[in-house]
C-alpha cells in the first residue's frame, strides 16, 4: 500500500496534488486547517481513501498531535510506501522588514520552514524505523534563491528550506529515502491574490504578478500538480537533494 501525506491539502496546489494522487488509486492524509469535502469524492470514483487531520501549523502543539494520529493511521504491515508532500506556506505579511511585527515573523517561520523540517525529520525516522520508503518533497520557490522587495521573511524561509533539503539528502545517501524540493513557479492560487492585493510601498514588484493575471500567465495548479506527480512516482529517477524547477518541464 502507497499513502502521501500533504500539508495544506484543502486549496490550491495541495488540493490539486492530492486529487492527482487519489485518482491513482494512491491513498491521501491531508493536513490542514479546513477539509476539502471533494477530495472523498475522488477517494471513492478510485478505490482510494482520503482522511483528513485538522492542524494548525504555525501551534507546536497541533502539529504533534498531527503526528500522532498519522502514526496512529498509517504504519503497519502491509505499508510500502509514503510521499511526503510539505506544500502548506503563508507569503504574509508582505511588508518592509522593519513593519513586520514579531508574532506575524514567528508564525510565518514556523509555517514555511519548522513544520516542514519537523515533519519530514518526524516520517524519516518512523519511515525508517518500519522499513518504509519515504519520498519527501518540499514546495520551495524561486524567491529562495531571488530577493524581492517586502519579502524578507518569505525569501529567507524558502532558502533556508533549500538548504535543508540538501544537508537532509546528504544524510538520506545510501537508503531508500529521497528529500527533493520543487519550485512551481507562478500559480493561480489564493497565494496570488493576496501578492496582488500588496501595495506599491509594501511589494514594489506588485504590478508585475497583477500582469500575470490580466494577461492569463498564472499557470493551473493542476497542471503544476501533475509534473510534481510525474516526479514522485518516476522514484528510480527521482533525485536525491535535487531542487526541481518547473520550468524544467514546463
Amino acid at each position: 500500500m502507497e499513502t502521501a501525506i500533504i500539508t495544506g491539502a484543502s486549496k490550491g496546489l495541495g488540493a490539486s496534488v492530492a486529487k492527482l494522487f487519489l485518482e491513482s488509486g494512491i491513498n491521501v492524509i491531508g493536513i490542514s486547517r479546513t477539509d476539502n469535502t471533494k477530495l472523498y469524492d475522488y477517494a471513492k470514483q478510485n478505490n482510494a481513501t482520503y482522511h483528513f487531520i485538522a492542524c494548525d501549523l504555525s501551534e507546536q502543539a497541533s502539529l504533534q498531535k498531527a503526528c500522532k494520529s498519522v502514526d496512529e493511521m498509517l504504519f503497519h504491515e502491509t505499508l510500502s510506501k509514503v510521499y511526503l508532500i510539505n506544500n502548506a506556506g503563508l507569503v504574509d505579511p508582505i511588508d518592509r522588514a522593519e513593519n513586520i511585527e514579531m508574532d506575524d515573523l514567528m508564525k510565518q517561520v514556523q509555517i514555511n520552514t519548522v513544520a516542514p523540517m519537523a515533519l519530514t525529520n518526524h516520517f524519516l525516522k518512523k519511515a525508517s524505523e518500519h522499513h518504509v520508503q519515504l519520498l519527501a518533497a518540499m514546495i520551495t520557490s524561486g524567491a529562495a534563491e531571488k530577493p524581492k522587495y517586502g519579502w524578507s521573511v518569505y525569501c529567507s524561509t524558502k532558502a533556508s528550506i533549500n538548504m535543508y533539503t540538501q544537508v537532509a539528502a546528504i544524510e538520506q545517501e545510501g537508503t531508500e529515502h529521497a528529500v527533493i524540493a520543487f519550485s512551481p513557479g507562478v500559480m493561480d492560487t489564493e497565494m496570488q491574490e493576496t501578492i496582488r492585493s500588496s501595495s506599491q510601498e509594501a511589494f514594489k514588484d506588485v504590478d508585475s504578478f497583477r500582469a500575470l493575471k490580466e494577461n492569463n500567465l498564472l499557470r493551473g495548479a493542476d497542471i503544476i500538480g501533475g509534473v510534481l506527480i510525474d516526479i514522485l512516482m518516476d522514484d528510480e529517477n527521482v533525485k536525491n537533494g535535487k531542487i526541481y524547477d518547473v520550468r524544467e518541464y514546463i
